[in-house]
């Protein structure tokens, strides 16, 4: 089983509706360590996104025409700095998902880019209690089960538990990039909310690659 541009535009469409039902929860756990707008933020985003997919007149070609949508929506939506971080993040991901379908080295290629693009726009590594531990986590978990020979949704799946257990490890760092780190020591114990809208994301591309097998 591949993937194809109605895995993505799933993807989307199911990305859309776990921010909407966590807002909240992002709300909050930006408020703990951050400006306490992210959840807003990346619900607002991702509404947008789903308004431009329903108002096209033709469904998208490829992956990379529904990531490209995507992160160029969030860039011009998404204030703070997850717009950014998520555009870029999207716009390196269109970039390897050309191809009409992906297989399992396509899934990696494209969680890397996505992961090389939010190191290089914010500037972060992991360990800096960021979403850079989910996506590091992911693509590791997702290089080692295509290495097996897993196909894509179980390339996903594996990228879904690894972005669970990254964003699980911010929990104890103390942040040394963005808002949170203003807190210093005082921001250990708390979730990364970056970290886990990311594990959110990735659990919806888990989800629309199980759908679609």
């Amino acid at each position: 089983m591949t993937l194809d541009a109605a895995w993505a535009v799933d993807w989307v469409r199911r990305s859309a509706a776990t921010v909407a039902e966590h807002r909240d929860e992002l709300v909050e756990l930006d408020r703990q360590i951050g400006d306490g707008d992210h959840g807003e933020n990346l619900d607002r985003g991702f509404r947008a996104v789903v308004a431009k997919l329903d108002g096209l007149d033709t469904p998208p070609a490829s992956v990379g025409d529904v990531l490209r949508l995507v992160a160029t929506t969030l860039m011009s939506t998404v204030g703070g700095a997850a717009g950014p971080l998520y555009g870029t993040a999207y716009l390196r991901a269109s970039k390897s998902g050309t191809a009409s379908e992906l297989g399992p080295d396509g899934v990696v290629a494209l969680l890397e880019a996505a992961l090389d693009g939010i190191v290089t726009r914010g500037r972060a590594g992991a360990g800096e209690k960021t979403m850079v531990d989910a996506w590091t986590a992911a693509v590791a978990a997702a290089v080692d089960a295509a290495d097996h020979g897993a196909p894509p949704s179980a390339v996903l799946a594996a990228a879904a538990r690894g972005a669970h257990d990254g964003a699980e490890s911010t929990v104890p760092l103390v942040a040394t990039k963005g808002r949170a780190s203003y807190l210093g020591e005082r921001s250990a114990g708390h979730l990364d909310p970056g970290a886990r809208s990311s594990e959110l994301i990735l659990l919806a591309a888990a989800q629309a690659a199980e759908a679609a097998d």
